[in-house]
């Protein structure tokens, strides 16, 4: 089965640039997540994970 894909994969041209795009994607896009985790506020984050805390019902029925 892996042959036979293989082997038609390599038929078309140009399929080799779409393994370098998608690391270029999934890279960029893990770059920028750890940049902005790094930059974050201490503050934010303290208030954002507490949300699950905070969350209490107003309106109690019997």
């Amino acid at each position: 089965m892996l042959k036979f894909v293989k082997n038609h994969m390599e038929s078309i041209t140009g399929i080799e640039i779409y393994p370098l795009i998608s690391l270029l994607i999934f890279f960029t896009f893990f770059m920028l997540l750890f940049w902005w985790v790094i930059t974050a506020k201490k503050e934010y984050i303290t208030e954002v994970s507490n949300i699950p805390l905070d969350n209490q019902p107003t309106n109690q029925t019997p």
